[in-house]
């Protein structure tokens, strides 16, 4: 049995394989379908990106060194739509900001505004209707779109269970999630909580302390 076959094999018995080869294969196809130049494979560049991407194989300098400079014009106009699409249709991806950050703001703005009154997107010579983009991404989400927020809500609250296991002690966060859920505390843990954990809550809730504490991270 070949070894892909195998992996694949593991798999269905529920034991996934983390695949390097699979994320160098998603970034070697998205920088091919970029070279093409072709029409059909450009208004679905959106859907295969967000597919890549939400499975973390996406790497926007892995496609970018399967590109020439011309490619790598081309990749940044795909990128450049695809952002500017999710943005327009109100979806909310991380890692869509993340690489918003290589636009300027006026740039996203004129494509969303493109997108929203169905003006078609030119790419070198490339037409790009604004409808076909719309609609491929809609039918792929309706499809994807149970997946994508559950996984979106597995890292969210991956990333509260950190931040909390950063704040409190396990027995802290026990009683923290006590007081959310209006559950009876004892004398000693109403006392320990307004010793402690309320303290670090009022220092958490501060708005002050919340913007700097992001500009910092910035």
């Amino acid at each position: 049995m070949k070894r892909e076959d195998l992996i694949k094999k593991v798999g269905e018995l529920g034991f996934q394989l983390f695949e390097p080869e699979m994320a160098r294969t998603a970034n070697i196809t998205l920088a091919e379908v970029v070279r093409s130049g072709e029409p059909r494979l450009w208004e679905g560049f959106p859907v295969m990106l967000a597919s890549a991407a939400e499975a973390g194989d996406f790497k926007y300098e892995a496609v970018k060194a399967h590109l020439d400079a011309r490619g790598s014009e081309k990749l940044t106009g795909l990128l450049l739509m695809s952002v500017a699409l999710y943005k327009a249709l109100g979806m909310e991806f991380k890692w869509a900001s993340d690489i918003s950050g290589i636009f300027t703001r006026q740039a996203v703005k004129s494509y969303i505004e493109k997108l929203k009154y169905d003006v078609d997107i030119k790419i070198g010579q490339v037409i790009i209707p604004a409808d076909k983009l719309k609609s491929n991404f809609i039918m792929y989400f309706k499809k994807t779109g149970e997946s994508i927020k559950n996984a979106i809500s597995a890292r969210e609250e991956l990333g509260f269970e950190f931040a909390m296991s950063r704040m409190f002690t396990a027995k802290q966060k026990e009683l923290f999630l006590k007081k959310l859920r209006h559950e009876k505390l004892t004398k000693t843990e109403k006392e320990y909580f307004s010793r402690v954990i309320k303290k670090k809550a009022q220092a958490l809730a501060n708005e002050d302390l919340h913007r700097l504490a992001r500009k910092v991270l910035e």
